[in-house]
């Protein structure tokens, strides 16, 4: 399942560079996921860097987004192969 981050959040900022998914921005109060780019990690590395990164233990998963092992799996190669497309648009541009 995706991952949310509280409105405990102390908007440190170790979230968001670690995720490899790009899935964390600055919120209207605090960092936000969007849950169509977590993967928990999935695919990168065996625990989610911004939950093990946290200060503030702010950040569970997120019962909205109930997903598989499979299912994030699913959505990692999606996203890796959405960014290697837009990649060799772009090198191809040049």
């Amino acid at each position: 399942m995706a991952l949310t981050i509280l409105d405990t959040c102390i908007n440190c900022d170790v979230c968001e560079p670690a995720c490899p998914n790009q899935a964390i921005s600055m919120g209207a109060d605090h960092s936000v996921i969007d849950p169509d780019k977590c993967t928990e990690c999935m695919g990168h590395f065996d625990e989610p860097q911004c939950v093990q990164l946290c200060p503030v233990d702010c950040i569970p998963q997120d019962p909205a987004h109930a997903e598989s092992a499979e299912q994030l799996l699913a959505k990692y190669q999606r996203l890796q192969a959405a960014a290697n497309t837009e990649q060799n648009a772009s090198c191809e541009k040049r």
